[in-house]
């Protein structure tokens, strides 16, 4: 394959290539696009020791979480198996006053498109988004996220062994290779990481008018009713905040525990976290660190909110943070200011469920909610009285891993949504298309107007 371009002085010339291949009309056969699933496919099974070996660097994810990296390997599998379908052009019934006439939506690839992933999930966020792209039949241009060098090299590697660079291309690089790729016309960006970030992404494409799909995040509430499995609550609920020491958009972000079983739930809280990671979680082999630096400084300032009922142990040799659990917290403490994205789990409580849901509608609205109670008629009441990207009753994350199930923000957790169909939707354009015959022409719509034609076009407006 030619070699990869990294060079960020290389973008318009790299962007200029695509649109190039793109208008040649390669992308657009179902053919061609099966045929670079399957590459890719095989490309990501062809490196999985590689990819585990990269993610182990990163962020010290033990090999059973960096084959999450790697399930991206599902979506492809079901774009391959559905492309034909959704490609289709779906008919849709036409008009009285268009008869005879037919009509249809056709879906048309957009171009050349942007993708900018993050560091928690590095591999995985930036392959997912890209089948989307390619079943879509674009040309696309990926940034890895720096924070995770080792993933991003795995990236770049992959996808010059894989493709041309004027199909898909790679861009390593810091912040100034982000701005200068944003600050060029795309057809589509899509874009994984922080509200802050996104909002600078927003910024940039409505300079060129181009469409966004931002993933971002928020803090995720998880409402704990007393109708519930204690043991099963509290295991799926530490499975779900600290997979990956917390670096998750869809992690539970804070407990609201009904109050008449507060201690009992913590209690089977911190006795899954032993159960999981030992008593000292800085020696297990199961348990993450965080990505840099700055994180870890971020994230320790944090454990001086409340009081420390698990964990609270740190080292910065390691950026370790042990999986933590912090009692006697309120919604003015400095760990409920913000995303935590990290091993902390505030807990609070709540007297009635109306005020749970009043407290949770007062905050933007999150990314994922998590409900856990037996009761049908409180999760409906959830379900209507909430407003979130996702919610999962009765467990947390897993929801993500349903490819059946768009997944996306609502308000400041995101915009546009991904997963199976949705990110072939994303990148597409759903062209709508009224098909005419010339065998004969009626005269109602033309001038000169009179009486019958003003009383036919009351009886098609007014009816």
């Amino acid at each position: 394959m030619t070699a990869q371009l990294t060079k960020s002085s290389a973008i318009p010339s790299a962007i200029e290539h695509q649109r190039q291949f793109f208008g040649a009309g390669h992308t657009k056969s179902v053919e061609f696009r099966l045929a670079q699933l399957t590459r890719l496919k095989q490309a990501i099974i062809d490196r999985q020791a590689d990819i585990v070996a990269a993610v182990k660097a990163d962020l010290g994810r033990p090999e059973f979480e960096a084959y999450f990296e790697i399930a991206t390997i599902s979506e492809i599998n079901l774009a391959i198996k559905k492309l034909k379908t959704w490609t289709k052009p779906k008919r849709v019934k036409s008009t009285l006053e268009n008869f005879p006439s037919s009509a249809w939506i056709q879906p048309e690839p957009l171009g050349v498109v942007l993708i900018i992933g993050p560091w928690n999930y590095p591999f995985q966020l930036m392959m997912s988004p890209l089948v989307g792209a390619i079943a879509a039949g674009n040309c696309a241009i990926l940034k890895p996220s720096e924070h995770a060098p080792a993933t991003a090299k795995v990236v770049s590697d992959l996808i010059a062994a894989t493709y041309e660079p004027g199909y898909i291309t790679v861009f390593e690089g810091d912040a100034d290779t982000s701005q200068q790729l944003l600050a060029e016309k795309f057809d589509h960006i899509f874009f994984t990481g922080g509200t802050a970030i996104g909002r600078i992404v927003m910024a940039a494409a409505a300079k060129h008018l181009t469409p966004v799909t931002l993933e971002l995040g928020g803090k995720s509430p998880c409402i704990i009713d007393a109708d519930i499995n204690l043991d099963h609550a509290a295991r799926r609920i530490a499975w779900g905040k600290f997979i990956n020491a917390g670096q998750t958009c869809i992690a539970p972000d804070y407990l609201l525990i009904d109050h008449t079983i507060k201690e009992a739930f913590l209690a089977k809280l911190k006795s899954a976290i032993h159960h999981f990671f030992g008593h000292n979680p800085a020696q297990s082999p199961d348990f993450s660190r965080i990505i840099n630096q700055r994180q870890f400084d971020r994230l320790t300032a944090l454990l001086n909110s409340g009081t420390t009922i698990v964990g609270g142990e740190t080292d910065a040799s390691t950026r370790y943070i042990a999986p933590t659990v912090l009692d006697n917290v309120t919604w003015d403490s400095a760990v409920m200011a913000d995303e935590i994205f990290g091993p902390i789990l505030p807990a609070l409580t709540y007297e009635t469920l109306d005020q749970a849901i009043a407290q949770i509608n007062g905050r933007p609205k999150p990314l994922a909610l998590y409900f856990f109670s037996r009761d049908h008629g409180k999760q409906q009441q959830v379900l209507t009285e909430t407003s979130s990207g996702g919610v999962c009753l009765n467990d947390t994350v897993l929801h993500i891993g349903v490819n059946g199930l768009p997944f996306g923000g609502v308000g400041q957790s995101g915009m546009g949504s991904y997963h199976g169909k949705a990110t072939f939707d994303t990148f597409s354009h759903h062209k709508s298309v009224l098909k005419k015959t010339f065998w004969f022409d009626l005269d109602w719509r033309y001038a000169p107007y009179n009486a019958s034609k003003l009383a036919q076009i009351k009886k098609l407006v007014v009816r």
